[in-house]
């Protein structure tokens, strides 16, 4: 069944109401959000995603429904990633926590941006070639592996050459005025320390950007649904970093659980490709017959089941560590 346009055109103005809300929330009442507000408006983000899900089943079917929850879930384990780089951002430049949600804001519309984009011209590469698949695969299982095999710190060396790039062509102050881009110093006209956060947090975004829309196009072909689903998954994303905080660096498994993700959609999108292979040097050009289709449901219980994995082992190991700690003191 197809999903009725006009769920589709009133989504789109419901969901891009939302943000604005957030936005313009974050700008009016530039505040550190308590555990309790932050957990109430995840609460709200959740139940609205699963809410728009049980619509899609009753609108379309249940597998618009499934293909919607499993891509908001990659989607949304990707952004947990992309948190603990904006966390990172934060702690570098000291950016005082009373503007942080503001700026935080500005880091998810950049990221609504780039993706929006990549899934305009995702879409357009899939509907006139097929072996794009074949790309993404690939693209994906090596993003996996670097995944895995590098950590945080690689990011910060390679972000700390375009900061000093940019501090010797522009000048830029060392302190805040509050959450303004330009400041006057000694008389003089200059940029805030939030710009460099603004490039950073913006040069992040389209890294995950890059990772994120071949995983949510292993999921659903449908630009509607891989849209939605990325709207969602940023809803919420402000709340979330500051009732995480610093716990997200110590869910140190968690890169693993991504790592088997973007593996296994990698994996489901080489296998998609050779079951509509049209590659004249694969299989003559013709479908491979044993190619299998992995249905959605087998994707969403491996995605569930590996960030699951990752946050429990993080989680005990961490009470391993605490103990440990009282110990050394002794």
């Amino acid at each position: 069944m197809q999903i009725p346009i006009w769920f589709e055109i009133t989504s789109f103005a419901v969901l891009l109401a939302i943000l604005a809300f957030d936005l313009v929330l974050a700008y009016r009442r530039p505040h550190i959000p308590s555990n309790r507000e932050s957990a109430l408006w995840i609460g709200a983000y959740v139940a609205l995603a699963l809410i728009f899900a049980g619509l899609l089943w009753l609108l379309g079917d249940h597998v618009h429904a499934g293909e919607f929850v499993t891509g908001w879930l990659t989607e949304y384990s990707l952004s947990v990633d992309n948190l603990f780089v904006f966390i990172l951002i934060m702690q570098r430049f000291s950016v005082p926590r009373r503007y942080q949600q503001e700026i935080l804001m500005v880091g998810i519309v950049l990221a609504l941006i780039f993706r929006g984009i990549f899934i305009l011209i995702g879409a357009q590469l899939i509907e006139n070639f097929s072996w794009i698949f074949y790309l993404f695969g690939a693209f994906l299982i090596y993003t996996a592996i670097s995944q895995a095999a590098t950590g945080h710190d690689d990011e910060k060396d390679d972000e700390s050459r375009l900061i000093r790039w940019l501090r010797r062509r522009i000048a830029v102050t060392d302190q805040f005025d509050g959450g303004r881009l330009r400041t006057t110093v000694d008389g003089r006209r200059v940029w805030t320390p939030v710009l460099i956060v603004f490039i950073a947090l913006g040069s992040t975004d389209l890294l995950f950007a890059l990772d994120s829309i071949p995983a949510i196009f292993g999921i659903t072909t449908n630009p509607f649904l891989v849209f939605a689903a990325n709207v969602f998954a940023l809803m919420g994303l402000r709340q979330l970093y500051f009732l995480l905080g610093d716990l997200v660096e110590r869910l140190v498994y968690l890169k693993y659980g991504i790592a088997v993700i973007l593996a296994f959609i990698g994996v489901k999108l080489f296998f998609h490709a050779l079951h509509e292979n049209e590659v004249p040097f694969i299989n003559g050009g013709e479908h491979v017959e044993w190619a299998p289709d992995i249905d959605t449901f087998v994707s969403l219980g491996v995605i569930v089941a590996a960030m699951a994995i990752a946050v429990v082992a993080s989680l005990i190991r961490m009470r391993m560590v605490a103990k440990r700690e009282p110990e050394r003191v002794e």
